[in-house]
């Protein structure tokens, strides 16, 4: 029995491009917020630590998570069912800059996990995991005024995104993932070589996840389950 498929209208690159919104989200646009727990910024002595974050993480992602899958046998058969849910590393990319703040950050954060000298460290969770967020960036600035942007969330230094602030304009957000009770588990090296005159050093930061978020646009409650994104 033949079948048609469902009426949408003429299928033509017009059409295709009516569909898509915004013309896309585009991978380049992002941003990362990191609050790192009390005691990491003053422990490099440095104020700017949260507004670096933000220029200086290069490449994230966006969360990744998985339902496991348990087998029951069922007359040679197996009927699959749904288990628990987990959450990948979070990776992201950093460009260090000649005061290695962000390194020195990371790496002061895992030695009061576990210090490098003694093997001792902060126990209790809630001393040494924290949370972050991932913005997704629209291409076009709105004035000021429009719906939420990521200078609400900056506050003083959305002045660093030059433009935004020249002519009062706001950088909206797509969506914002919400990272709860993260801790690093790896600073990767960084490769020195004579050979390597045209570049600058990056590294990698491994991140454990706990559970993530999401918010649409302006949201304040999240759409998945309803948590407030300043709790």
């Amino acid at each position: 029995m033949s079948q048609n498929l469902p009426d949408v209208g003429e299928r033509t690159i017009d059409s295709f491009r009516s569909r898509l919104v915004g013309g896309g989200a585009r991978p380049n646009l992002f941003e990362v917020k990191l609050v790192y727990p009390e005691g990491i910024a003053t422990s490099v002595a440095d104020k700017e630590l949260p507004i670096d974050t933000r220029f200086m993480v290069k490449a994230a992602n966006l969360p990744a998570s998985n339902i496991n899958v348990i087998d029951i046998p069922f007359r040679g058969r197996n009927l699959k069912i749904a288990g628990d849910r987990t959450f990948d590393i979070w990776t992201i990319t950093v460009i260090n800059d000649t005061s290695f703040r962000l390194r020195n950050a990371f790496e002061a954060w895992m030695n009061r996990i576990n210090r490098v000298d003694n093997a001792t460290g902060e126990v209790p969770p809630i001393d040494y995991q924290t949370n972050a967020y991932v913005y997704q960036l629209v291409r076009d600035v709105t004035k000021a005024g429009a719906s939420v942007g990521v200078s609400e969330y900056i506050g003083d230094s959305v002045g660093k995104l030059g433009k935004a602030k020249a002519t009062n304009a706001k950088v909206e957000v797509l969506k914002t993932y919400k990272f709860h009770g993260i801790f690093p588990t790896n600073v990767s090296a960084i490769e020195l070589s004579y050979d390597q005159s045209d570049s600058v050093e990056e590294f990698t930061v491994d991140l454990q996840v706990q559970w993530w978020d999401a918010y649409r646009q302006d949201e304040k409650a999240s759409f998945l389950t309803g948590y407030n994104q300043n709790n």
